[in-house]
Formats: structure tokens, C-alpha cells, sequence
């Protein structure tokens, strides 16, 4: 019989595992990519000036 205990632990666990895997297994690459998106600055049309 599984218990409220057992099934907190398991999601609690499962919540650690894919904040660790989402912060450092994940390449730098992408995570950069999405932050700049279409307001790059390099672009004279970002319209932000």
C-alpha cells in the first residue's frame, strides 16, 4: 500500500531532478538563444531606441 508519504517523496524528488537537469544539464547555447529572442539590439528594427 503506498502512502501520502511515499507519493510526496517521489514528487518532491522528481521536481529536484528536473530543476538540476533544467539548470545544469541543459546547454548554455539555448538557454541564451531564447533570453535575446527578437529584441537583439544588434538589429536596428529591435525598436528599442
Amino acid at each position: 500500500m503506498v502512502s501520502f508519504q511515499d507519493i510526496f517523496v517521489y514528487v518532491a524528488l522528481g521536481l529536484a531532478l528536473f530543476f538540476l537537469i533544467r539548470k545544469y544539464l541543459l546547454p548554455k547555447r539555448m538557454q541564451a538563444k531564447n533570453k535575446q529572442g527578437a529584441h537583439s539590439c544588434d538589429n536596428d528594427e529591435c525598436g528599442c531606441h
